[in-house]
């Protein structure tokens, strides 16, 4: 019984996803997680407590807040009823999850290439850089990046999270990126203090960020795409700052055999114009190529939750 509720949390909570989105209202888990990482800073910093040690009580506050408001509404509506209960861990569940929200809005970018500002509008959502001098091409790039580091940050590791450890692992996933994407920065105020939630931000995608690249070579294989070029891409993977996020940009690139990154703009500096990919690949993407990654990103949730339920299954 216990096994076949697994099956069907997780089911159920990707159905959902797939069906209706990610729900947007002003109570969702992530922004009340959202808007705890912010009361809670206020306080440790009032106290002074704002170096590694408020860091560290931060995180504890944080991700010990987010587990136990789902432990207590869990416990709540089992008293009631179990089926409450599943309810109650159905509905966090689906609100973790986003594959369908990274997807649609790399297609929304896809349908406005034709319309350069509106493209731009679109991937603000998407990625952090500057998007007004970007052309089409830069365009493409920069949202086939997003989607390639976004499988491992918003499905994979969420995905299998849910799998391994129940609502809690997901809970508990979802508490730290939320973390690291509010306080996980190297500027004056948070190298200390937001120490604790970025490097356990690193620590909980290491794995699913090395494991995306199989399963993206074996989509890409499924798509008769270029699943030979997705492991001499990886010595690409060291271009980007962040220990796991250029695994899966590096394997999408060869997937795809394109080449991704190229000029990055941040606050009107320039970062870097070095390119992921074999320099005969080509960079003067379009519409057709995003197309094709997101596609390569769908069979690759598809096959993670695959791989995913035969986990719940040998539980």
């Amino acid at each position: 019984m216990e096994l076949t509720s697994s099956v069907a949390l997780v089911l159920g909570a990707c159905l959902l996803d797939a069906l209706l989105g990610d729900p947007v209202y002003r109570l969702h888990p992530v922004r009340l997680i959202g808007a705890w990482i912010q009361t809670c800073e206020r306080v440790l910093f009032a106290r002074g407590l704002d170096g590694y040690l408020g860091g560290v009580l931060h995180w504890l506050l944080v991700v010990g807040g987010a587990l136990g408001v789902w432990w207590v509404g869990h416990l709540g509506f089992a008293a009631l009823h179990p089926a409450l209960a599943f309810g109650w861990d159905l509905f966090i569940a689906y609100s973790l999850l986003c594959t369908r929200d990274l997807l649609g809005q790399g297609l929304r970018v896809l349908r406005a290439l034709d319309d350069l500002p509106a493209a731009r509008r679109h991937m603000v959502m998407l990625v952090g850089r500057d998007t007004d001098r970007l052309d089409r091409a830069g365009i493409v790039r920069a949202t086939i990046e997003s989607l390639s580091e976004n499988l491992t940050d918003g499905v994979l590791t969420p995905l299998w999270a849910l799998c391994l450890f129940g609502v809690p692992g997901l809970v508990v996933v979802k508490a730290i990126s939320t973390l690291d994407s509010m306080i996980g920065y190297k500027n004056d105020r948070y190298r200390r203090f937001g120490w604790a939630g970025a490097r356990s931000d690193d620590v909980v995608h290491w794995l699913p960020a090395r494991l995306s690249v199989p399963l993206i070579a074996l989509a890409a294989a499924l798509l008769r795409g270029h699943p030979r070029l997705v492991w001499p891409a990886l010595r690409y993977r060291t271009l980007l700052p962040s220990p796991n996020s250029g695994w899966s940009e590096a394997a999408c690139a060869g997937a795809l055999r394109v080449r991704l990154l190229g000029p990055v703009w941040y606050g009107g500096v320039l970062m870097g114009e070095a390119y992921i990919g074999d320099p005969d690949w080509p960079a003067d993407l379009d519409g057709a190529d995003l197309r094709r990654a997101l596609r390569l990103i769908l069979v690759a949730a598809l096959l993670a939750l695959g791989f995913g339920l035969m986990v719940v299954a040998s539980r």
